[in-house]
Formats: C-alpha cells, structure tokens, sequence
C-alpha cells in the first residue's frame, strides 16, 4: 500500500505543482487501534513554487485555497494543508499537526522542514490548547455516540485515547504520544483498563467485531474524566509565546530549498 501511496503523492506533485514536505498516516493505523479494515488516513504539507506566494492574493482567498482534500477512494483517505496555514496552526499548538510529527508511519519527508518543526515543537506547545481539543473530542464522542443502544469499538478507543492523552499532559507538560498502547499505563482503574484491553484485541482481531453493546464500566470512565479534567482545566496558567519569527524564518527558508535544489 506504501507504493500505491507514493505514487498518488506524486501525482499530486505534478498535478497541481506543488511539492510535499511532510506525509504521514494518522487516524487508527497511526494510534495503534486500526481493523482489517480501516481506511488509510493520509495527512501531507505542501509548499507551492514562490511565484504562487508573491501576488496580491494572500493564501486561503478565492482560488488561493490553502488545503488539499479528495473523496474516499480504495480505502484511502488523503488530505493536505499548504505551508502556511500548516505553520499557523503549529504556531497556534494545534494538536492534529503536533500528532502527524509523533506518526510513526512516514510516507515521505523533507529532512529540513521536519527537523525545524520538531526543534520548535517545545516553543509553540500549549498545555491549555491541547486539554481543551482532547478533551472536546472525549466529551463530544462520549454525548453523541457512547450512550446508543449499540457503539463502536473504534469511538471508544479514540475517547479513552484522548482522555489519557489529557492525563500525559497534566503529568508531563509536554506533547503526549499518538499510540494508545504508549498512553495505556497512564490509566489507574484497573478494570476500566482491562475493558479497554478486551477492545484493542477486538479489534485487531481477524473477527473485526465493530459493533458492541455500551460498556459500563467504560462510560462511567470517560463521563468522570471529562468532568474532572474540565476542572483541571480552570487551574491550569500559561505565558503566551510568539514564535512567528522563527516560523517566517522556517517558511522562506524551505521555500528557498526546495525550488532552488529542484530547479538547480
């Protein structure tokens, strides 16, 4: 699949005249729970010729559109940001960025790009942006689907997932891993654990059993993290940080590189 996934990147490349910096898988194959299955969830950073970045338009305006994305296709789900919004969001400590740095699984990337960002991850990382998204996403999962008659396995790996992440960052102040099984000793109810554990198996079993009854011991799991990290939340102070310059620097910098040896 990692061929057919280079070969789309390229085509991409060419089609609309960009080149790729970064492309990674995230999503469930990324974070250690995917099924038989599952979709494979491509996210890339591209960077235009300059040409495209010196007229009146800013990026993100009419046709300057600033992300990438296409129709499920052959299970292959693939989407990407420009540069520049990629550098906004990182700036903003945007948490879905900082996870395709912690991916495991890299189709490609540009040495210098990447290596700059993960240098810089410590000067954008917000504990407080981060707590508020993970634990958005359990709450948000939690209310709409975790109380059905039937739920899938996959919503709640991707709660507990979220919540642990949570519980790394209180602990540790720093980007949480993206794997579940590196988040999993975080959790201290033993049998809440053990549930999730029966889940993983499940699901990365040849059976692919996807739809489940609720599991109790689970949902009061997530309805009381929530509700205690929403507190955790309250207590939690920052001084603001301005990387904008280092991040101008990084984007003129790759721009330079990347045209130049290619045209060189």
């Amino acid at each position: 699949m990692k061929e057919v996934i280079l070969k789309k990147l390229m085509e991409l490349e060419e089609k609309y005249s960009i080149k790729i910096l970064y492309a990674v898988e995230s999503g469930s194959r990324a974070w250690g729970f995917a099924a038989e299955n599952s979709d494979y969830d491509v996210r890339f950073i591209y960077v235009h010729h300059p040409n495209w970045y010196l007229s009146i338009d800013p990026q993100g305006v009419g046709s300057k559109k600033d992300s990438m994305e296409f129709p499920i296709n052959d299970y292959l789900d693939i989407n990407g940001w420009e540069i520049t919004k990629a550098l906004r969001l990182f700036r903003k400590s945007n948490p879905t960025i900082l996870e395709w740095l912690k991916s495991e699984i890299i189709y490609y990337q540009n040495d210098f790009f990447v290596e700059q960002l993960r240098l810089m991850q410590s000067d954008v990382f917000s504990s407080t942006a981060s707590l508020h998204h993970y634990l958005n996403v359990a709450n948000n999962n939690y209310k709409t689907y975790l109380q059905r008659s039937t739920v899938k396995v996959k919503i709640y790996l991707y709660a507990i997932k979220s919540l642990l992440a949570c519980r790394w960052i209180e602990k540790f102040q720093t980007v949480p891993p993206i794997a579940i099984l590196e988040l999993l000793p975080m959790m201290d109810n033993k049998k809440a654990k053990w549930e999730v554990e029966q889940l993983l198996n499940r699901r990365n079993s040849e059976v692919g059993i996807e739809l489940i009854e609720p599991i109790p011991v689970l949902n009061h799991y997530i309805k009381d993290e929530c509700m205690r990290i929403k507190s955790y939340i309250q207590t939690v102070t920052e001084e603001q940080k301005n990387s904008t310059e280092k991040l101008d620097h990084l984007f003129r910098q790759t721009l330079k590189k990347v045209w130049t040896l290619n045209e060189s």
